[in-house]
């Protein structure tokens, strides 16, 4: 079987899993080519796993100030150029296209009929799934940005059959030498951030983005976004601030940090997000990063008391390599076939 890959590159949450996973579709023997989007070439890093990728434009999203700004959004994107991209896009060697949320490789597999598998958040949006803000526009881009055949969704509780627990690093665990805060709050002003972080002089945090360059002004470390380095800090860290994105809290939650989250302004999935969490008891969510809201969270945090994630990543690979995943029930890997969802998860309720 040959595959190939799409990856959303607006953020660095699609491409955290799908490293993951392709590491997992290596390992059983697939033959695997990959093409990401969303943002230029040379802004990616670490992206060995993915060997010589193919590289499209794709859409992105343009955020400025911790806020979407749909009209720069509107202007970036060339609607021509992706409609030439798709066409352009030679499928003839493929059995197999997956996507996580990359349109590109979803519409070229939706109009010349090849199989196509979505995995990913986007994909877990159905209507037992907790939703915020939504409206038609934001609706439609869920349905049509890169519409699969067949999906997997990722989330934190089985809200429909079709969904399953996050992809998560295996080997990520968590240190009992807590030393710092890790704050990573990539769309917000970075300036801003730091001086509401200097009123707690008693705390280390470690703040990244890739617009930072390493260095430190008292207790505030800054570090440019890397693979390892990141990792690293997160195992030693003793609670991470965020945005309500959902592969670094789906990391946070599988080695039991607490979590203080804030929605990106204008962004469905995250305030949707930030529902599912508070419902589940999973994070303490706040509207506006101020130091009173961080203070109490620093005074009164806790992690969330649930397993740690299984190997889904392997499931799925083990499933795809088996060639039989077209013919499961509803035509997904589905949470009834694989049973990962761990007990104590699986049998509770949102609040």
């Amino acid at each position: 079987m040959k595959i190939l890959y799409g990856i959303q590159g607006t953020g660095n949450g699609h491409i955290s899993r799908s490293r993951i996973l392709a590491k997992e579709l290596r390992d059983c023997g697939l033959s695997v080519d990959y093409l990401l989007s969303g943002r230029a070439k040379d802004e990616f890093f670490d992206m060995e796993i993915f060997g010589e990728f193919q590289h499209k434009q794709g859409f992105t999203f343009i955020s400025e100030n911790g806020r979407i700004n749909y009209l720069k959004t509107a202007l970036n994107n060339n609607i021509f150029r992706f409609i030439r991209d798709i066409f352009a896009l030679n499928l003839s060697d493929y059995d197999l296209i997956i996507t996580d949320f990359e349109p590109v490789t979803a519409w070229a597999a939706k109009l010349k009929g090849i199989p196509a598998l979505g995995i990913g958040h986007q994909y877990a949006f159905g209507e037992n799934t907790p939703t915020s803000r939504d409206t038609w526009l934001t609706r439609s881009i869920m349905k049509y940005f890169a519409p699969a055949k067949h999906n997997i969704g990722l989330h934190w509780h089985p809200y429909n059959i079709s969904v399953l627990p996050p992809i998560v690093d295996m080997e990520l665990t968590r240190s009992t030498n807590k030393k710092h805060i890790l704050v990573y709050l990539p769309f917000e002003n970075q300036k801003d951030i730091a001086l509401v972080l200097k009123n707690f002089p008693d705390t280390q945090f470690i703040q990244y983005s890739s617009d930072l360059i390493t260095a430190q002004t008292g207790n505030v470390v800054f570090k440019k976004t890397s693979l390892v380095e990141f990792k690293q800090d997160l195992k030693h860290a003793d609670g991470v601030i965020c945005n309500v994105g959902f592969e670094l809290i789906s990391e946070c939650l599988h080695i039991g940090l607490p979590i203080l989250t804030k929605a990106l302004n204008g962004q469905m999935e995250q305030y949707s997000n930030a529902l599912a969490l508070k419902q589940l008891n999973y994070a303490d969510v706040i509207e506006v990063l101020s130091r009173d809201n961080i203070a109490h969270w620093l005074d009164h945090k806790t992690s969330a008391n649930i397993p740690p994630w299984p190997n889904v990543a392997k499931a799925i690979a083990e499933l795809i390599a088996s060639n039989n995943w077209q013919t499961l029930k509803h035509g997904a890997l589905n949470n009834e076939t694989l049973n990962l969802w761990p007990k104590g998860v699986k049998n509770s309720q949102p609040l």
